[in-house]
């Protein structure tokens, strides 16, 4: 089989490519510590939920001046706590796992969303720098009530 110079060359170009290619993502892979994510997640027994600690006093509460952490439970068609409130400028890490099915976590007007998978706990902040009501929502659909789920986060 004959392969002509000009073939030749492109495909010279070709694997050179490719192999620059490789290499630049093998040193980026090893000499630089790039690593798939830790199997190590922050999980708890999803039928122990409402036994396990923080999760079976679900609330908000003031960690610093102007900072609160809320701890939520998913659960069908709802949320624990119901209605949480904190002052402007207020930052709040959102700590939240679900017993059941997947839930979604998502406040309207913000950067907030998250999926809740059981067992799992999720973590976000969020400054709320405008007084008003906010909703919490399940963008997840969770079941036939899917959207009586919600609760609110009032920020004055």
């Amino acid at each position: 089989m004959h392969i002509h110079r000009l073939e030749k060359i492109w495909l010279g170009l070709g694997l050179g490519t490719l192999f620059v290619f490789l290499g630049v993502l093998g040193v980026s892979a090893f000499a630089m510590g790039a690593a798939t994510p830790s199997m190590h997640h922050h999980t708890i027994d999803p039928t122990k939920v409402n036994q396990t600690a923080p999760f079976d006093q679900p609330g908000i509460k003031q960690v610093a001046d102007k900072e609160y952490e809320a701890v939520m439970t998913a659960f069908a068609f709802g949320y624990a706590p119901e209605k949480m409130e904190v002052p402007v400028g207020s930052t709040v890490h959102f700590t939240v796992t679900s017993s059941d099915v997947i839930h979604g976590f998502e406040i309207p007007g913000t950067n907030v969303n998250m999926m809740i998978v059981p067992g799992e706990i999720s973590q976000v902040s969020h400054t709320f720098t405008k007084p008003g009501e906010y909703l919490i929502l399940c963008n997840e659909y969770c079941g036939s009530a899917h959207e009586m789920m919600k609760t609110t986060i009032i920020v004055k």
